[in-house]
């Protein structure tokens, strides 16, 4: 029985195809077949059937048992009574275990007192009910309806990537140890070929279920049959992985006659191998820590309903009964979901940074080489599974499902500064002390709604920072996380009268659909995520009813309530079967005609997805330069293109221009061999308190004679440190780099010989620091000399990135060094000084004014190939809601990159919050904070993406628009958001509802090219090409105008801001470095002008206080740079220049006007952090 198909009084509805009849009547007798003497209880066991493409089909079966008078000549007596079983079976695309049995148990009830012909009149009608019962769509929406004597609820899946789960939960943790469930779950992660045993038939696909949901998002991909029968026991022959079950009886059969099975017996508890072909199968354990996290939380769960009664009192209704059960229940399936999937994602959180995304490469080499040694077993095996490559390619994907989400929310800062850094690995401080004595070493936490206080911050120098204001989460932490449970909502199906006539099933539509419009009409607008189900279900409804344009507005619907459950594919069958006089009538509705080209364009444009996944192998032939980028980006070495093109000058020093792989494979292994090396340093505990907890150790000299003593020089990120030698290792400080005044490579007289020396002269030390380095010290002259230029740019222009390329680039210096072993490997290396060489070359002062004013800069191309542009920056603040996890409370700085792309930033800490996620595929180019709860993009595909902050997903878009959208302002009054104006560049601007999101009022300028909107008293102001039109908001009628008054006919209007408070309206024009000030009072007379030096022209501008931030392009020395001028708006002067880009100032905004944010053009792609006076 399928729910979905349309079915008439005179329609054959066959059994699906992929249903074997044949082998159904085993399956529903899979003991045999016997005739009785006396009656046995009902009974019930559930089927799962698998196409030849993996699709499942459901099935659930009542037996019952009728009797049978058997009539007899030669005997005179009474008559015997004999009990033939009967079977009902209900076939179901979808596993409503626990909503099929329901129905089935009140069946049975209803047919006892009937006789044959009777029962099949009853299971007809019973069978025709349930065909007319819908599946809900996923989401907090279950149905509801009436089988005396019970309430059948309907569940539906959380959302569109979630299982249905209709079963109880824990049923596994009942029957095994957790330790048990944890080798059940290793064999089927390791694709063994299992077969489960009961004595109880409906426990066998039960208990196999719950280890499939176990698993979400990892799924089996091989042969599942989870209840075989008698003369099915063949089955377990097959040569391949499978997962089978079996009655308890067989168990000597099977674990004889076949071998390399693993055997579960479910009624003892017991997990055996059969006999072995060759060695005995070892089934390996689960990360240690992963695995004692879960058996904890296990044992933390309350898994009996008995014990969660005795406080309660004694229920006198069944449907009371029912609901109490079924709420205990489904609290318990929550908890056991987040304790399963926290077990996924504590198992493969750190394959992420094994994973190149652009060539998609998996490292499993280095994967397996950073684990536990305990830990590898379990890993080799499982990394070499379809399960596993399937999973890959999710993450490769960056598919947002249970896994991502949960494996982000519980990121710890360190891992959020990586994902901004990517920092070559290495133990910090923290860690190694952790790891020498408490596992449970705890940070403290501090909780921060407002902006941090920037000048307050130090400079961070590693990919974690002390001074930033933030929330750690530690692994012991992040092991017990619990999601807030989600409210769901169910609605009543009206009831089903009989006899099904042709008017019994239309009336129950009309009924239907009346109670699904009466429920559209009561609900709040704001309650989204309800309305969405309504109106799935009564687009289906009326599809039922065959009023097609109905159903396609209320899927259309979706696109406003929550686009996540629009159905693509009915749609397009819809349309494609629509009569032409019925199409001729949707093509009259815009909105209709959007959808259907929509649908039917995305069917065209049929995406290719690139699947493969690649295992990361060294290089067998030469390489030219881009075959070499390709091959260190897919080694996750180091990823942006200018480094590595300095890295194959560096490798190719005097030889033609490829790499040998030869040269590659030293150099590579080079690499590893000293990042393994690095994770093995320990030092004392008297060395690690002077040093960060973020500090790492990336280099050790040998041992070496210095006029500190003999030791060990070592550097971190910050600086250098004698680890010194003798009966205890010791620390002595050698220098900070941003203290280094100057370094030299001299060489000294040491009886006949001449050795090389390195002499480091401090700010904050008379005495020069010596060390006797002989063959190193030139490679340690390279490596001191880049970490000083690096730390003084990233002193002088607030940004920490400098240091991280700078100890990336000393590193590959060191590699070089070490995989070419030739007279020139110096010489190599040096082409990889690529700050110190800066220095030299061109010595980069900050201005003053910029060096005061600017706090900060962060890089949201973090991790990317090559920088971005920053197309339109937002920050939205802080506020603390008792629902969500306090990380959500902080303030955030949205960034809109190209194609799409949003990156969010969480500005009190400055970590990236959600790496990244897409928005179409065109150049955004608005954003805004419409409520607190919603922030709105606008694209140049014409739509408007709507973002949920608190799930931080788009589940809305508004499509109204029929050109690009270029701007997005609220109207408040008294404080609270009452209207949004959105503008497109054909002239169109739309008034909308926002907790409706419907339209109230459409207006078309007079002009196209419209840029920009503005609104100030009812007034709303619009920049176009060549005017700047102000129109009334309410009945939209033209009010003023300002002309394009300048001579140059090729310029137009760029930018615009209001200043109401003195009648005035500043605006700037293409290809101009001079921005013009009109008093609103008289357009008439000639514009104020203030010229801007060194601008070659305006590109955007905010009003922060009593000042204008104007960002703008130049050119210096043939390379386009970006400047920002601040300009009194009282004195009309420029108070301050701000050089702090090396690109155009493509974006400003502002921070609760104590700070100003800007963003660059591709060349630089970084947003700078001002302090606004």
């Amino acid at each position: 029985l399928n729910g979905e198909q349309k079915a008439t009084d005179t329609e054959d509805i066959t059994v699906p195809v992929d249903i074997d009849l044949i082998g159904l009547p085993q399956l529903c007798f899979p003991g045999g077949l016997y005739i009785t003497s006396e009656s046995k209880e009902d009974h019930i066991h559930f089927l799962v059937f698998t196409d030849v493409c993996g699709n499942r089909t459901y099935g659930v079966v009542a037996q019952y048992y009728q009797p049978l008078q058997v009539c007899c000549l030669a005997y005179t007596g009474k008559m015997p009574v004999c009990f033939v079983p009967f079977a009902i079976c209900v076939i179901s695309r979808y596993p409503y275990f626990n909503a099929l049995k329901d129905c089935l148990s009140c069946l049975l009830v209803q047919l006892r007192p009937f006789k044959d012909l009777d029962v099949e009149e009853h299971i007809k009608e019973f069978a025709a009910k349930l065909f007319l019962i819908p599946s809900p769509p996923p989401g907090p929406l279950h149905l509801v309806f009436n089988m005396k004597p019970l309430q059948i609820i309907i569940p539906s899946r959380e959302d569109p990537d979630s299982p249905i789960i209709d079963l109880d939960l824990h049923l596994p943790l009942l029957c095994f140890k957790p330790e048990q469930v944890l080798q059940i779950m290793t064999c089927i992660l390791t694709e063994q070929r299992i077969v489960f045993f009961s004595s109880d038939w409906a426990l066998l696909t039960l208990i196999a279920e719950c280890f499939m949901l176990y698993l979400h998002p990892l799924q089996w991909q091989h042969t599942f049959v989870p209840l075989l029968s008698r003369q099915m026991l063949d089955f377990v022959m097959a040569p391949t992985s499978f997962l089978m079950g079996c009655h308890i009886d067989h168990f000597e059969e099977v674990s004889t006659e076949t071998e390399d099975l693993i055997l579960i017996n479910i009624d003892n508890g017991d997990i055996t191998h059969s006999k072995m072909a060759e060695e005995e199968l070892e089934i390996p354990d689960v990360p240690a820590q992963a695995a004692e996290t879960f058996i904890k939380r296990v044992e933390s769960l309350q898994l009996h309903y008995d014990l969660e009664l005795c406080h309660l009192r004694a229920s006198t209704d069944l449907g009371e009964l029912q609901m109490r059960r079924r709420a205990w229940q489904q609290k318990l399936n929550t908890e056991v979901q987040q304790m399963t999937l926290q077990l996924i994602v504590n198992i493969f959180r750190e394959v992420k940074d094994h994973l190149n995304y652009e060539h998609r490469v998996f490292n499993s080499e280095e994967f397996l080489k950073t684990r536990a040694t305990g830990d590898q077993p379990f890993y080799k095996k499982v990394l070499e599974t379809y399960m596993f490559h399937s999973f890959l390619k999710a993450r490769l994907n960056r598919k947002m499902d249970a896994f991502a989400r949960l494996e982000l929310s519980t990121q710890s800062e360190e891992d959020r500064l990586n994902l901004m850094f990517h920092t070559p690995r290495r133990l910090t401080m923290e860690k190694m002390a952790s790891k020498q004595f408490n596992p449970q070493y705890m940070i403290s936490r501090r909780m921060v709604i407002s902006m941090p206080n920037l000048q307050d911050i130090k400079l961070p120098e590693g990919p974690a920072r002390n001074s930033s204001l933030r929330r750690i989460e530690t692994s012991a932490h992040q092991s017990s996380v619990k999601m807030p449970s989600k409210s769901v909502s169910t609605f009543k199906i009206p009831e089903i009268h009989f006899p099904l006539m042709f008017q019994c099933v239309h009336s129950y539509y009309t009924d239907f659909f009346n109670h699904l419009s009466k429920a559209i009409n009561t609900l709040p607008p704001d309650n989204s995520a309800l309305l969405a189900r309504y109106f799935y279900l009564r687009g289906l409804i009326s599809l039922m009813q065959g009023k097609l344009l109905n159903a396609l507005s209320d899927f259309q619907n979706l696109d406003k309530t929550d686009l996540r459950i629009f159905p693509t594919d009915l749609v397009r069958k819809i349309v494609e079967t629509m009569p032409p006089s019925e199409r001729l009538q949707a093509d009259r509705k815009p909105e209709l005609k959007k959808l259907i080209s929509r649908v039917m364009e995305k069917q065209r444009e049929v995406m290719k997805i690139d699947d493969h996944v690649k295992n990361f192998e060294l290089p067998k032939t030469h390489m030219q330069l881009d075959d070499f980028v390709k091959r260190i980006q897919e080694s996750g070495i180091v990823k942006d293109i200018d480094t590595i093109h300095r890295l194959f000058d560096a490798l190719t020093v005097g030889h033609q221009k490829q790499i040998d792989p030869e040269t590659f494979r030293d150099f590579y292994n080079y690499w590893k061999e000293t990042e393994a090396e690095a994770q093995e340093v320990n030092l004392p505990p008297t060395v690690i308190e002077h040093l960060d907890k973020n500090e790492c150790v990336y280099k050790l000299s040998c041992s070496v004679k210095t006029n500190y003593g003999v030791g060990k020089i070592a550097l971190t990120q910050k600086r250098l440190f004698l680890l010194t030698e003798g009966g205890r290792p010791g620390y002595v400080q050698i220098a900070a780099f941003r203290d280094i005044e100057d370094v030299k490579s001299t060489t000294v007289a040491f009886l006949l010989l001449r050795i090389p020396t390195l002499r480091i002269k401090t700010l904050s030390k008379k005495e020069v620091f010596e060390a006797n380095l002989k063959t190193e010290c030139d490679l340690w002259y390279l490596i001191v000399k880049e970490m000083w230029a690096g730390k003084k740019m990233a002193d002088d222009h607030k940004d920490p990135q400098y240091i991280q390329q700078a100890l990336t680039n000393v590193l590959l210096m060191d590699a070089v060094v070490g995989a070419l072993q030739s007279s020139k490997t110096i010489y190599a290396a040096s082409k990889l000084s690529y700050f110190d060489r800066m220095k030299n070359e061109v010595p980069m002062m900050v201005p003053k004014t910029t060096s005061e004013t600017l706090k900060h800069k962060i890089n949201p191309s973090a991790g990317e190939t090559f920088p971005q542009a920053i197309d339109v920056l937002l920050y939205t603040p802080g506020h603390l809601d008792p629902s969500e996890r306090p990380g959500n409370a902080h303030p955030k700085l949205w960034c809109a990159l190209n194609e799409g792309k949003v990156v969010v930033f969480d500005a009190s800490s400055w970590s990236i919050q959600q790496h990244c996620f897409k928005m179409g595929r065109s150049k955004l180019t608005c954003m805004i904070m419409v409520e607190q709860s919603h922030v709105w993009i606008g694209s140049q595909d014409s739509i408007i993406y709507i973002i949920n902050t608190h799930s931080m997903s788009c589940n809305k878009q508004l499509n109204d628009h029929r050109s690009d959208v270029t701007d997005i302002i609220v109207e408040k009054k008294n404080g609270i958001p009452s209207e949004a104006y959105s503008s497109s560049l054909d002239g169109t601007v739309i008034a909308w509802n926002i907790s409706t999101l419907k339209v109230n009022r459409v207006f078309q300028l007079p002009c196209q090219n419209l840029t920009s909107i503005k609104l100030h008293n009812d007034q709303l102001w619009c920049c176009t090409g060549s005017c700047i039109l102000v129109a009334s908001t309410h009945e939209f009628q033209l009010q003023m105008k300002i002309e394009h008054h300048l001579k140059d006919v090729c310029s137009y209007f760029l930018c615009f801001q209001l200043f109401p408070e003195r009648d005035e309206v500043w605006a700037s024009y293409s290809g101009s470095s001079d921005l013009y000030i009109w008093n609103t009072k008289d357009f008439s007379s000639t514009p104020q002008k203030i010229h801007l030096q060194d601008c070659s022209e305006i590109m955007c501008m905010i009003r922060v206080k009593n000042q204008m931030w104007v960002g703008s392009s130049g050119r210096s020395q043939g390379k386009s740079k970006g400047k920002i001028y601040v300009i009194s708006t009282e004195k009309k002067t420029v108070e301050k220049e701000l050089v702090g880009h090396a690109d155009t100032v493509k974006a400003l905004c502002s921070a609760e006007d104590r700070y100003v944010l800007s963003g660059s053009g591709k060349e630089e792609g970084k947003i700078a952090i001002w302090k606004a006076e």
